[in-house]
């Protein structure tokens, strides 16, 4: 193929295969938590990173990176600690956030919002060696994270009074995921941008949850149609010279749209199989409490 004559190319669809993997991975506790929106937020409190790694020289991914964990430590503990005033402290880390990146990129060296904006929405071209060095091992670490503790990352996301009964250490993989999802949005920027990552962590875990309710069934299907429109995205934009991150996106939202549509056939099928089961299921006291199917994905 012509278009993997092209390092930069060849640079960019191995980025996009990363993220297509890494973001829906995390996404699916971001969905099952309530919290689709956190990675938006990380992704405004990165541009500080950004900036600041513009301002020192230093690469921008990787003061990002910093930038993005601290951040999502302190979302945690204002989430943990922050009660009734929580959701404005949360604002305020937020538009600091933008305003620090567009503050940092405008005080370094020859600096000005050019520079902010591939990274905000994506750029093929700009994806350096070192990048997709970095992209790599960042990649590495939301991997081991999200499938190696999947059963405990389930247990807490399902319900934290019942995995804390069970011993694990809520607070501990509350944090854990946190960074995580901090992590994939640095992942994330160099092709989806840091204003649309959150679409790519959520959407495909949405358009999943349309065919299963199966866990195990969701991740994967998240984790495929996440490569598949990421590599989809790449190739459109190089040969239709398009924004790489909406056209990410784009194809994201078109692909739950189009799984919506043929998954009513087999929700209809699905209640009338459900409706057949009650007809004929044990009595109330017979049936295994909620919080079972929990233990059971837990393995306790």
């Amino acid at each position: 193929m012509e278009i993997l004559n092209y390092a930069f190319m060849q640079r960019a669809l191995l980025a996009a295969v990363l993220v297509g993997i890494t973001a829906p991975a995390i996404g699916i506790y971001l969905v099952q938590r309530r919290q689709a929106l956190m990675g938006d937020g990380i992704g405004h409190v990165a541009m500080t990173g950004v900036g600041l790694g513009f301002l020192l020289s230093w690469s921008p991914v990787w003061m990002a990176t910093v930038i993005s964990v601290l951040g999502a430590v302190l979302m945690e503990l204002i989430r943990w600690y922050g009660r009734t005033r929580g959701d404005i402290a949360l604002a305020m880390l937020f538009y600091g956030g933008m305003a620090g990146g567009v503050m940092f990129i405008n005080l370094s060296p020859g600096g000005s919002n050019a520079n902010l904006t591939s990274y905000l929405f994506g750029s093929l071209s700009t994806v350096s060696e070192s990048d997709v060095t970095a992209i790599c091992l960042l990649a590495a670490f939301v991997v081991l994270v999200t499938v190696g503790l999947r059963r405990q990352l389930f247990a807490v996301s399902q319900d934290e009074e019942f995995a804390r009964v069970t011993g694990l250490p809520v607070r501990a993989l509350n944090l854990l995921t946190a960074v995580t999802a901090a992590v994939t949005v640095t992942v994330a920027m160099r092709v989806v941008g840091l204003l649309l990552v959150s679409a790519l962590m959520v959407v495909p875990v949405a358009a999943a949850q349309q065919l299963t309710r199966s866990f195990a069934a969701t991740f994967a299907i998240s984790v495929a149609l996440g490569v598949s429109v990421t590599i989809g995205g790449t190739v459109t934009s190089y040969y239709q010279d398009v924004p790489p991150g909406a056209t990410i996106v784009l194809l994201t939202i078109g692909a739950f749209i189009l799984l919506s549509v043929l998954a009513a056939p087999l929700a209809r099928r699905r209640a009338r199989a459900l409706a057949a089961a009650h007809s004929t299921a044990d009595p109330a006291e017979c049936k295994i409490p909620a919080t079972r199917a929990v233990a059971d994905e837990v393995g306790v």
